[in-house]
């Protein structure tokens, strides 16, 4: 101990300078006359030169080794050194003595710590030529006519500001937000990504592409913002509505949960009122007018949504969802897709896999399933072959295929009821059973085959996958208006390729395709998958 307490310059060596400063001159000159070390220490010291020293032949005293103290290492290695510990470990570090917290006032040490935790790439002495990442998206926001020169003036001056303020003020201070959330806002959900976006954190609602496009990117507008202002002091700021950043709050209720408030409600208002507000909305939520929308009920569903969502523009609540984990057994990596629903239109939903069935949940819902429902689960174990192309176009004959694997399931679910644990008998010859570690090879060596959609099946986009690699028996969840008296019905899921996939639901005689989100979210990682299950449970428990 007192070797290590000598390398730092505060053991027996040289002694800790108050306790130095607190001794009488009697004290300060018996504390010199001691050894520096003890008899172990010596016989271990001594035996390393002994070693170093072995090679030559010769034999001579040890020499004592030479004594290093960091606080003699020159200031930029200590900056090296300090830039690769954690940031929750500097402000300790800075307490050891001056020199230290000297050092640590240098920001190049901050600066890395916000790049490698946070992922901050901007450069504080170029904001003013440069502007934040997303400076085009907030110009917008605010105001489409607005020049990007007029919009950098409502941004804090940030020649004063250094890294350690955004570190210590912003980014650690709510580090507890960053991820991906599911908003409260019944049944219709949504999926909120609050990230480090510059030197400011945002939460970035994702919203899916115009129906029927589901192959188009997501689309995103900021809903809230946090950064500091000139006083070093963070500040939340609303985005939403068309009059720009406004004052808003937001408190973490407890953990995985977090709420956001409004101050300035009137921001959210436009000058033509209502109607002005709902054609604006209407424009950016579906792209296109409520004259272009020939069906009634799509219309109702529609001024619907507009008037239950609307009510939550000043306050909302949020619960942290998280990415499923993947495994090399999986069908296809798992993750969010954006898929058609009907009148109802784009909706995400998130695929994962749970030993012999897959699921796929929604992140986004409507009113009949509403958001947190597995909307389609798959059974991995039963696949299905399905006919050539020409009886394929046949609704009938692929009815009766998926009907033949539905009466074998419900058979062999009442079998396995009946059956006790010591007496499990043999699986059904005509069942194909997939060990693990099969599924993805088999996908990705399997030849595809033609598909078409039978006659009289309805899809909202035309333009799906004419080739698919493989099937399997499926249901799916439907429900009445309300999630009223829901059910499972028999469907057929349709692997495309990795990045798509399809689901045919018989009952309705409807076909929906589903494209990944092609997205890279951070801070999104289940802590383990037995935190996965639990999130599940917990957000489908919220609408059930």
């Amino acid at each position: 101990m007192a070797v290590c307490a000598r390398l730092c310059g505060v053991g027996p060596s040289r002694g800790c300078r108050r306790r130095q400063q607190r001794r009488g001159p009697a004290e300060t000159a018996a504390a010199d006359s001691e050894p520096d070390t003890d008899p172990e220490e010596e016989r271990i010291e001594a035996g390393v030169a002994v070693l170093c020293g072995g090679g030559s032949g010769r034999s001579s005293s040890p020499s004592p080794p030479p004594r290093c103290s960091l606080l003699e290492l020159p200031p930029e290695l200590l900056v090296e050194i300090f830039a690769s510990l954690p940031g929750t470990d500097l402000p300790s570090l800075a307490q050891v003595c001056t020199k230290f917290r000297h050092i640590l006032h240098t920001d190049t040490i901050w600066r890395r710590r916000c790049r490698e935790e946070y992922g901050v790439c901007e450069n504080l002495r170029k904001l003013e030529i440069t502007g934040v990442s997303c400076r085009d998206v907030y110009a917008k926001r605010v105001n489409p006519r607005v020049k990007s020169g007029r919009f950098m003036k409502i941004l804090p001056d940030y020649e004063h500001v250094e890294y350690r303020d955004v570190y210590t003020c912003l980014l650690h201070r709510y580090r507890h937000i960053l991820g991906l959330w599911q908003p409260d806002i019944g049944p219709y959900g949504g999926l909120l990504n609050v990230v480090v976006d510059g030197l400011f954190i945002i939460g970035w609602m994702y919203l899916p592409p115009h129906d029927p496009h589901v192959d188009d990117p997501m689309r995103f507008k900021p809903l809230f913002r946090i950064h500091l202002t000139e006083r070093k002091s963070p500040t939340v700021e609303c985005m939403y509505g068309h009059r720009g950043p406004h004052n808003g709050h937001i408190q973490i209720v407890k953990k995985d949960e977090f709420s956001t408030k409004c101050n300035q409600t009137d921001h959210h208002r436009m000058s033509g009122g209502r109607q002005e507000e709902f054609r604006t909305w209407l424009r950016e939520e579906w792209g296109r007018t409520l004259e272009d929308i020939f069906h009634e009920h799509m219309q109702e569903l529609i001024l619907m949504k507009f008037i239950y969502t609307s009510q939550y523009d000043n306050c909302l609540t949020y619960r942290r969802i998280y990415l499923p984990p993947s495994h090399p057994d999986d069908l296809i990596k798992p993750g969010l897709f954006k898929g058609t629903y009907g009148s109802h239109g784009l909706e995400i939903v998130m695929l994962s896999f749970h030993g012999k069935h897959a699921r796929a949940t929604k992140i986004t819902g409507d009113p009949n399933i509403p958001a947190g429902q597995q909307t389609v689960e798959i059974d991995l174990m039963h696949r299905i072959q399905l006919p050539n192309v020409e009886d394929l176009c046949n609704f009938n004959e692929l009815s009766r295929i998926v009907l033949e694997v539905h009466e074998q399931v419900r058979q062999e679910q009442q079998q396995q009821e009946d059956r006790t644990e010591d007496s499990e008998g043999a699986r059904p010859p005509t069942e194909k059973v997939w060990e693990p570690g099969d599924r993805g090879a088999a996908a990705l060596k399997e030849q595809p085959v033609q598909f078409v959609l039978p006659v009289g099946v309805t899809s909202r986009n035309e333009d799906y996958p004419r080739t698919c690699r493989m099937c399997f028996y499926g249901t799916g969840l439907i429900a009445d208006h309300g999630f009223t008296s829901p059910e499972r019905t028999p469907g057929v899921f349709i692997l495309f390729d990795e990045d798509r996939f399809g689901f045919i639901w018989l009952e309705l005689k409807s076909f929906s395709l589903y494209s990944r989100v092609q997205a890279t979210f951070r801070n999104a990682d289940a802590p383990s998958p037995q935190a996965f299950e639990e999130m599940l449970k917990n957000i489908q428990s919220l609408t059930s």
